[in-house]
């Protein structure tokens, strides 16, 4: 048997058992939880930077954007309450979306 020792998707063992896998599985505690989660942002992340193409790439966003929910909830909070945190973070502080391509060189306080 292969240890693998990794946060998968709530469906993978099913698909797994079902093709004829034998896995053994069990429920992490908040903490491991937690931890796991993290460390499958940071795969997630490395992934997406490892992708050339728009359509791998919007997929590896797409599986960002589920390690985000899942944090979310451990946080105690729902995907709406994260997007609310988000839209009034960009209307009331300077945490507005990154669409316009601008780059600051150089910064001073005076010229």
């Amino acid at each position: 048997m292969t240890e693998h020792n990794k946060l998968v998707r709530d469906h993978i063992p099913n698909l797994l058992r079902d093709s004829g896998k034998n896995i053994r599985t069990r429920t992490l505690d908040k903490k491991e939880y937690d931890e796991s989660l993290k460390n499958k942002l940071k795969d997630e992340v490395q992934e997406y930077f490892n992708t050339d193409e728009n359509e791998d790439s919007l997929k590896k966003l797409a599986d960002l954007l589920e390690v985000i929910h899942a944090l979310s909830y451990t946080h105690g909070a729902t995907i709406e309450e994260l997007e609310h945190i988000r839209q009034h973070r960009e209307k009331n502080t300077a945490h507005s979306i990154i669409v316009r391509c601008s780059w600051i060189s150089k910064m001073c306080d005076q010229w």
